[in-house]
This record gives C-alpha cells, sequence and structure tokens, in this order.
C-alpha cells in the first residue's frame, strides 16, 4: 500500500513541474512574439503617423498608390498635392501619404547591390 501512495505522488509532483514549464516557455513565446514582431510594428506606426502630422506646403511626397507631388495646401484631415507641371491638384486624405520625398527604383535597386 505505502509503494502505491508512493507512486501517485511522483506522478502528481511530476505533472506539476511539466504544468510550470509549459507556463514558462508559453510566457517565453509571447514575450519573443512582442519584441520582435508587436514592438517595431507600433514604432512605425508611431513614425508614420508624426510624419503625417508634420506635412507642410512645399513638401514632395509620395502617396500609397504611388503619385509623386507637391503639397499646396494642408487641411486638418486632408492635403492638395500638384502632380506635374500642368499643376493639376488632387486631394488625398493624409493616411494616404506613404513618405516625404519621391522613392525612386534607382535607390532600391542600389541598396540591394550593396547586399
Amino acid at each position: 500500500m505505502l509503494t502505491q501512495v508512493a507512486g501517485t505522488m511522483l506522478t502528481q509532483s511530476s505533472t506539476a513541474g511539466g504544468g510550470i514549464s509549459m507556463i514558462v516557455m508559453l510566457a517565453v513565446m509571447v514575450a519573443i512574439f512582442y519584441f520582435l514582431l508587436i514592438r517595431p510594428e507600433n514604432k512605425k506606426k508611431k513614425a508614420a503617423a508624426k510624419m503625417r502630422s508634420e506635412l507642410a506646403v512645399g513638401d514632395e511626397i509620395t502617396t500609397i498608390g504611388g503619385i509623386v507631388g507637391t503639397i499646396c495646401a494642408v487641411k486638418e484631415d486632408t492635403i492638395v498635392i500638384e502632380t506635374s507641371a500642368d499643376r493639376v491638384r488632387i486631394e488625398f486624405t493624409k493616411w494616404a501619404v506613404s513618405t516625404k520625398g519621391t522613392q525612386s527604383t534607382e535607390s532600391v535597386s542600389d541598396s540591394k547591390d550593396k547586399k
């Protein structure tokens, strides 16, 4: 009878140890996801929001659709840009601005060549 009691106690303690290690592994995985995926994404969003809030008349921008132009009016939620020498003006929401300055394919190919 003593061996049966000792055997069940041994089984219960090893199960509890396995549960704790499972919780620790889960916590480590959550921490890895936070530092490798969530935190950098939040930094990018904050940087993009800051860039969009600091847009001013005369800045050259590229939209998420690839339209390049110069800002000629800034409103609360929208901007108006001139896109060509014809002085074509288009109104966009601020969230549609991808980058300040123009993107060129040369800079992308140069960075690939350096790697």
